[in-house]
């Protein structure tokens, strides 16, 4: 029985994944290794056959499924609620800058980010809730097959999360996502199942051993 395969991809390498800063709605591009690593996926995964290609908004993931989507032919759907968590007046800022100018935010945040959020920003359930629209959407569109998501560090575990029934309290302690790392949940009679977690293979070996958040 053909089953619908949810393909989990992280974007490349950024600066601010390089750097351990809060990176939201902060447009970034890749970096040049992030470039390389979106080709050494569409390189791996360029024969498989795909049934659609979907991304957040932001430059960081449109650049790292584009590889793939040229060598197809196929248009990346773009989808807001695939987005990055929005961690508001922390964007741009280290975890020591956020943890000095709002401690308490913080300290409620790292106990409990799905229901509080960073200072002005998203909470967990927020992702879960717009990101879950998009699974959705992709389950009634495509009843089997091979769907790329591409989206980012903090969706893709929310999303996994809400898939596996793990409490969203914990997404940043059970669910490790690294940089240009592929993750897959096969949809079937008995709910999702767990097939690839946080894979990097696809890698060329210098690239995965960058350090990096």
């Amino acid at each position: 029985m053909s089953h619908l395969n949810l393909y989990f991809l992280r974007h490349g390498e950024t600066l601010s994944s390089q750097s351990g800063t809060y990176c939201g709605i902060l447009d970034i591009d890749l970096t040049g290794e992030g470039y390389l690593m979106a080709q050494d996926f569409a390189s791996a995964y360029q024969d498989m056959a795909w049934q659609a290609i979907y991304a957040s908004p932001l430059k960081r993931t449109q650049m790292t499924a584009k590889p793939l989507a040229e060598h197809l032919g196929l248009k990346i759907e773009i989808k807001e609620g695939l987005r990055e968590i929005y961690y508001g007046q922390w964007e741009g800022k280290t975890p020591e800058e956020v943890n000095s100018h709002f401690h308490d935010d913080y300290v409620s945040w790292l106990a409990d980010p799905g229901w509080n959020s960073p200072t002005g920003g998203e909470k967990g359930i927020d992702i879960a809730r717009r990101s879950s629209e998009v699974i959705e959407e992709i389950q009634k569109t495509h009843h089997q097959g091979n769907i790329l998501i591409v989206s980012h560090k903090a969706t893709i575990r929310i999303m996994l999360c809400s898939l596996l029934g793990i409490d969203l309290g914990r997404f940043r302690d059970r669910i490790g996502i690294p940089v240009a790392s592929l993750s897959i949940v096969e949809i079937g009679e008995r709910g999702p199942l767990v097939k690839v977690m946080g894979d990097r293979c696809h890698l060329r070996a210098e690239l995965r051993a960058r350090h990096g958040s």
